[in-house]
């Protein structure tokens, strides 16, 4: 049973962050950040500054999405999306179910060789939280060179390559859906149920959840942090990916 009171984040269970989109060239001629799924969590963007593209690829095929300010875009799971940055791209990230991307909800187009299990992928994607930034900034362009090599050759394979990709991903965060599920369960559905509750006492004829309202606001948890896309201001409760996963974006 989920408890309608215990969610205290932003609206719906939405995560919040700024992002400076990474300007480094690439093989390709594209400068940009590491292509990657989300598994459970949509994602949207809020262009705040500079241009660029989402480069995305699913069943239906590639496409790119150009982005300059005043643009919202976004995509729902199973999305490969790859952020390019053609000058200055500044974005607001909002992210579905707070919490779940920074506990492993996003996996990097890695070769096949890469995503054999937790720890194959973690030794390849991991940055160390303790690390000088400029290592840790030269982990980050490695993993992103890495992931660009997985994301050609999916390209290039077509519908099988990227089913098989599809399941790769799935075994690779299989382990952990149930400490998935009980962060989904303290936040965005928690959400959800105080929205019923609230619809339900209001067709009584009582609000007692109107007496309870809370203005709040804050600052960034961590600044700058070096995410997939590009380097990060994370709101709330955002951490460092556990087991070797990657943060938000």
């Amino acid at each position: 049973m989920v408890n309608a009171g215990a969610f205290q984040g932003l609206p719906g269970g939405v995560a919040v962050s700024g992002l400076s989109v990474y300007d480094w060239p690439a093989a390709d001629g594209f400068r940009g950040g590491t292509p990657h799924l989300h598994l459970v969590c949509s994602e949207g963007y809020v262009v705040t500054g500079g241009r660029g593209a989402v480069h995305t690829l699913t069943a239906s095929g590639p496409e790119v999405t150009p982005l300059a300010p005043g643009t919202v875009a976004w995509f729902t799971p199973g999305t490969i999306h790859r952020l390019v940055n053609d000058g200055g791209l500044r974005i607001t990230v909002l992210m579905q179910n707070s919490g779940l991307p920074e506990a492993g909800d996003a996996v990097l187009t890695l070769p096949p060789r890469h995503l054999a299990d937790p720890e194959t992928y973690a030794a390849a994607t991991a940055i160390p939280a303790d690390a000088p930034e400029a290592e840790q900034e030269r982990i980050a362009r490695a993993r992103r060179d890495l992931a660009l090599e997985g994301y050609r050759a999916l390209r290039a394979g077509g519908p099988e390559a990227l089913a098989a990709f599809h399941r790769a991903a799935a075994a690779l965060v299989r382990p952990r859906i149930a400490e998935w599920r009980a962060r989904w369960e303290r936040g965005a559905a928690a959400a959800a149920a105080a929205t019923g509750d609230q619809l339900d006492r209001l067709e009584q004829g009582d609000a007692p959840h109107l007496a309870d309202a809370v203005v709040r606001a804050e600052k960034p948890s961590a600044r700058g942090r070096f995410g997939m896309c590009g380097r990060l201001d994370v709101y709330g409760p955002g951490t460092t990916g556990t087991a070797g996963f990657p943060d938000r974006a």
